[in-house]
């Protein structure tokens, strides 16, 4: 076991060979910390590992192997002596109708982007709770609270994600958890092969093709810089005072609070009857 430096904290990080787990990885290396660094190909951290020898540890993992995501996080505290930091950032669009999308491809993102991270911030909290300390981010997405067509299956395993997230919040106390929401960034999500479409249907032209163009033809045309989203995921862990969601991106910004602002419209025009079905004293 290697004992890490005075002030220097240990992170997990899935999908740190590409966009948010990338940029996050570099930036934290730059700061001084330690990062292991998990990918289902790992060959993409070459690059840095002669710049960040001996505090970069890259590791295969494919969070949707659930008894696996459970040893790493073992095998990282047995190396390192504690875990500070798990970062739940693998995923992938999917592009689908309800009716275009299989039982087999909805189970499998849900097994990426929620019981993959459920599991592995399962086997963190141990640690983290008997240290007192500790971060759990999960990468969401504006699809955590925004809906778009064809979004359906994405958008529920954030949801999902970011339910399960807020309780933890409430019941592990000393442990922080932040649920990062980007918008539009710059990631390899958009590009070639990258991205998973169901078969389409002709009657969800209408309405899920604008969606299907879009993410066929938007890489690399997203305003957001995926660098600053790493460094402004460092800033909130250092506040005071850190947030549970963190909103990236004008855009998620703005489609945000249209959709707050439409949730209070529509509660306040339905409150009378909602509270109207009380028993009757």
């Amino acid at each position: 076991m290697t004992t890490p430096a005075a002030g220097r904290r240990v992170w997990l990080i899935t999908g740190a060979t590409s966009g948010f787990g990338r940029s996050l990885t570099e930036e934290v290396l730059r700061q001084g910390d330690i990062v292991v660094a998990a990918a289902r190909g790992i060959g993409r951290l070459d690059d840095l590992k002669s710049t960040y020898a001996g505090r970069l540890f890259p590791v295969t993992l494919d969070v949707t192997d659930t008894a696996r995501d459970g040893a790493v996080v073992r095998e990282t505290v047995e190396r390192h002596g504690r875990l500070d930091v798990l970062v739940n950032n693998a995923g992938r669009t999917q592009v689908g109708a309800l009716e275009e999308t299989t039982d087999a491809e909805m189970r499998s993102l849900f097994e990426l982007h929620y019981f993959g991270p459920a599991a592995l911030t399962r086997a963190a909290l141990p640690y983290m709770r008997r240290q007192g300390s500790g971060w759990i981010i999960q990468l969401s997405s504006v699809g955590g609270q925004v809906t778009a067509p064809g979004f359906g299956a994405y958008c529920a395993t954030k949801f999902a994600l970011e339910g399960l997230t807020q309780t933890l919040s409430q019941e592990v106390p000393g442990v922080h958890f932040l649920i990062v929401e980007p918008g539009a960034f710059r990631t390899g999500l958009f590009g070639k092969d990258a991205a998973y479409f169901s078969a389409p249907m002709p009657e969800y032209a209408e309405t899920v093709g604008a969606t299907r163009t879009y993410v066929e033809t938007g890489g690399g045309s997203q305003a957001g810089d995926p660098a600053k989203a790493a460094r402004a995921i460092l800033t909130v862990m250092s506040s005071a005072k850190p947030p549970l969601r963190l909103v990236l991106g004008g855009d998620a910004i703005d489609s945000i609070r249209q959709r707050l602002a439409g949730l209070q419209d529509e509660l306040s025009e339905w409150e009378d009857l909602g509270r109207a079905t009380s028993l009757d004293e």
